[in-house]
């Protein structure tokens, strides 16, 4: 199989890392895989945050909710939605920036940050890496704003963690690829009681095997998750960044 197709299918989350500093060169070649991701119209709405300091780290880490392999990781890298610069480039073309105010606007820049991310995570990868995304940042964004000093029409999206593996993570299994791949038009029933069932139990063993006795069946994991918004403060301060206006 094709290097590149062995790494994208042979994912998986490392949340243990060595002491270890990524080179220069490390660090520079993923910061470039980023950068050279596509962006909505070349818009370019997207900026990086790269994090070395262990203290800033340590920082994120709490902010996160508690997420050690943030402050044991060498690098952390936050994406950043940013709108920031292109609003000053409309405003060099004599025009005011209208998109950032509405849902659209959000939305393009959340897709775009999750380009970069993939890109930087496949980069990291491929240089026998390991990586763990984190949305935790979103729990306390106003603290992450104060902590990276980021300026109105920013907005930290999300990030990861990047270093050398102690101890390498197993992949997860997934659901059955007929659940996410549809042909031609969406099967609601791809997606029954027994497949839902059936994935509970075995990521149940899976949870097992690794010996985490914390671990829940999916559906029931998904129940307790997503029966409230978990980050509530994710539209005011999204509001306050000066996006999400109702337009």
């Amino acid at each position: 199989m094709n290097p590149t197709l062995e790494l994208l299918h042979s994912h998986r989350s490392d949340r243990s890392f060595t002491d270890q500093p990524l080179s220069e060169a490390e660090l520079d070649a993923i910061v470039e895989a980023a950068y050279r991701g596509p962006t909505s119209i070349n818009g370019q709405q997207v900026s990086l945050v790269v994090v070395r300091d262990p203290a800033r780290r340590a920082r994120l880490a709490e902010i996160a909710g508690g997420q050690p392999w943030i402050a044991k990781a060498p690098v952390f890298i936050t994406v950043l939605i940013d709108f920031n610069k292109t609003a000053k480039a409309v405003a060099a073309a004599g025009e005011r920036q209208v998109v950032h105010e509405s849902v659209e606007g959000f939305g393009v820049g959340a897709v775009d940050a999750g380009i970069a991310l993939a890109n930087l995570m496949l980069a990291a990868r491929a240089q026998g890496l390991g990586v763990v995304p984190i949305g935790g940042i979103r729990k306390d964004a106003q603290a992450v704003i104060d902590l990276l000093q980021l300026p109105s029409l920013t907005y930290p999206i999300c990030g990861v963690a990047i270093g050398h593996v102690a101890q390498p993570a197993q992949q997860k299994p997934r659901l059955p690829i007929q659940t996410f791949r549809h042909e031609e038009t969406y099967d609601a029933q791809a997606l029954s009681p027994t497949v839902i069932a059936a994935y509970d139990a075995t990521i149940t063993d899976y949870w097992q095997r690794i010996g985490r006795s914390d671990g829940l069946p999916w559906s029931r994991n998904l129940a307790n998750v997503y029966k409230l918004v978990y980050y509530r403060n994710t539209k005011p301060m999204a509001a306050k960044q000066g996006f999400l206006n109702d337009k």
